[in-house]
């Protein structure tokens, strides 16, 4: 089992930053693929970006390709997704998951994940 809690959102201006951490319970989460993912009012969960275990590969959704990026500290138990050049349409509630440790690689569907945090707010200003 793996508890995570996520923080870091608020409310900014468009073309501002935020960076979002998650922090994992437990000793496996550097056997986990993790992920982030969003859910906007009346729309449905949408993968954001993931990262494999070592931090080595990562994958991310062409909305925020090159505006987003993912990282992760194995020592210190957290995810991080560091939001540069934000955007309204970005505002949505973030979510990070973690797989099981029989994971391997990166993964991208929801389906995929087995926890998941409870989510922290990200509003973004026009």
């Amino acid at each position: 089992q793996v508890q995570l809690v996520e923080s870091g959102g608020g409310l900014v201006q468009a073309g501002g930053s935020l960076r979002l951490s998650c922090a994992a319970s437990g000793r496996t989460f550097s056997s986990r693929a993790m992920g982030w993912f969003r859910q906007a009012p009346g729309k449905e969960r949408e993968f954001v970006s993931t990262v494999n275990k070592s931090g080595g590969s990562t994958v991310y959704a062409d909305s925020v390709k090159g505006r987003f990026t993912i990282s992760r500290d194995n020592a210190k138990n957290t995810l991080y997704l560091q939001m540069n050049s934000l955007k309204p349409e970005d505002t949505a509630v973030y979510y990070c998951a973690a797989t099981l440790p029989s994971w391997s690689g990166t993964a991208t569907y929801a389906r995929n994940y087995n926890f998941w945090g409870q989510g922290t707010q990200v509003t973004v200003s026009s």
